[in-house]
């Protein structure tokens, strides 16, 4: 079990008797030496310098306090380690967290902010694991600086992620390189912004799973979203963010998403009888997760084991047949030979239980109900599907979303997702 040891205050009272108590509090007289650990106040969060199993070099970092497996959350010096234990985290007289060495000879980490007022700031590392850095010594409203900004491997509750438009700081998962080295990995988790608002999974540039955009249950991609008793997620888009942050019902409950070195994505509920993590979900998990897996106008549906996972969106053919043949869909689908869109007699078809289309090229107008969507879906010859964008809030209030262009990543689920309504011309619609 890991050993914490706590910075500790000695009070002489008057019977005589020392008061120990853990600080949570960095000052500039008070800084954290490696071997000291600061505790929040409800002893939920820990931190102080550790090493990575297998690794001398030395972090400072966060974790739960109370768990005998060390779970670092976040880690502030990732890609500069200390290489002996003379690291020390201090507050400067420019108002800023700073890592260094004992003599100051050479600068790990620096929360690198300016404009602090007076140059006085206290660090504190708050029970929800989030360490911030406020303006001054008594003000614990207005804050300079905070950890949940800048995550590490871990999105914990009551973290945002997402954009904050006022600074223009998208606020980023990324994967330690391995169990040994936290320095940034190759993977990534964060929110895309062309078209509708979307989370997305890339290893470097590329997109490898799209856990889709907000349906007002959840994501579109992660159908365990929907059926999660434990937490509430809360989607915000106003002037000054587009982000998404949850909360737990029980707050003493301990949860926390991890996007591993592996490039998966877990949710991961602490269960103190068996003391392990236990898993809720995870994703990527099937071949239909793999991002634009069976290509343009494709669709996806892992349960059709004993043919192709792929298949094309009514109204559409394959591209390639012989690619097809031997169970490659990257190409994707076109639109049936003979088809004729935007004539007399166009429809849908309604598909179920469907993660719908990337929405890079979607549109949305939440003052539209389902019906008006599909009217003006058919009065636009560019629309090519449409359905609800709050499934949560009915099919009169819930708005409309309507793709124009390609759609790509469309899969179907066993359980969650919602409905999507493919446009197809009287042709198809009849048979």
């Amino acid at each position: 079990m890991y050993q914490v040891r706590c910075i500790l205050v000695s009070m002489l009272l008057f019977l005589g008797f020392y008061f120990c108590t853990c600080i949570d509090t960095i000052t500039l007289t008070r800084p954290v030496k490696d071997g000291d650990i600061l505790v929040s106040n409800g002893e939920t969060f820990a931190l102080g310098f550790f090493s990575p199993p297998n690794s001398t070099n030395r972090y400072v970092g966060i974790w739960y306090n109370k768990i005998s497996e060390q779970t670092v959350v976040w880690v502030a010096n990732r890609d500069h380690p200390i290489t002996n234990s003379s690291g020390i985290l201090s507050v400067d007289q420019t108002g800023n967290l700073i890592l260094h060495e004992k003599d100051q000879s050479f600068l790990f980490w620096s929360t690198n902010v300016s404009g602090v007022a007076n140059g006085v700031s206290t660090a504190q590392l708050l029970d929800s694991g989030n360490l911030a850095l406020f303006q001054g010594l008594v003000n614990k409203e207005v804050y300079s600086w905070q950890s949940f900004d800048h995550p590490s491997n871990t999105y914990l509750p009551g973290m945002k992620l997402g954009l904050d438009r006022k600074t223009g700081l998208n606020k980023v998962v990324t994967s330690w390189k391995s169990s040994q080295n936290p320095g940034v990995g190759d993977y990534s988790y964060k929110m895309e912004f062309v078209g509708s608002a979307q989370l997305f999974l890339f290893k470097g540039m590329a997109r490898i799973w799209r856990a889709g955009s907000w349906t007002g249950l959840g994501w579109s991609g992660v159908p365990g979203m929907t059926k999660d008793n434990i937490s509430n997620g809360t989607y915000i888009d106003n002037e000054d963010e587009v982000t998404i942050v949850y909360l737990m019902h029980n707050p003493a409950m301990l949860s926390r998403f991890v996007l591993t070195e592996f490039g998966t994505l877990e949710r991961l509920t602490w269960e103190e009888v068996s003391r392990k993590w236990i898993g809720f979900w995870y994703h990527p998990k099937d071949q239909c997760d793999g991002y634009n897996h069976c290509g343009p106008f494709g669709f996806c549906d892992p349960y059709a084991s004993l043919t192709f996972e792929c298949d094309c969106l009514p109204g559409y053919e394959p591209r390639s047949p012989q690619d097809w043949y031997i169970r490659d869909g990257s190409k994707g689908c076109k639109r049936k030979v003979g088809t004729q869109m935007c004539k007399f007699g166009d429809g849908f078809i309604e598909l179920a239980r469907v993660k719908v289309p990337d929405t890079s090229t979607a549109h949305v107008n939440m003052s539209l109900g389902l019906k008006a969507c599909a009217e003006f879906c058919l009065r636009n010859c560019t629309c090519m599907g449409y359905a609800s964008a709050d499934i949560s809030k009915g099919a009169d209030d819930g708005g409309c979303i309507t793709w124009h262009g390609e759609m790509i990543d469309t899969r179907t689920f066993s359980d969650g997702g919602q409905f999507f309504y493919i446009r197809v011309d009287a042709a198809e619609l009849d048979a």
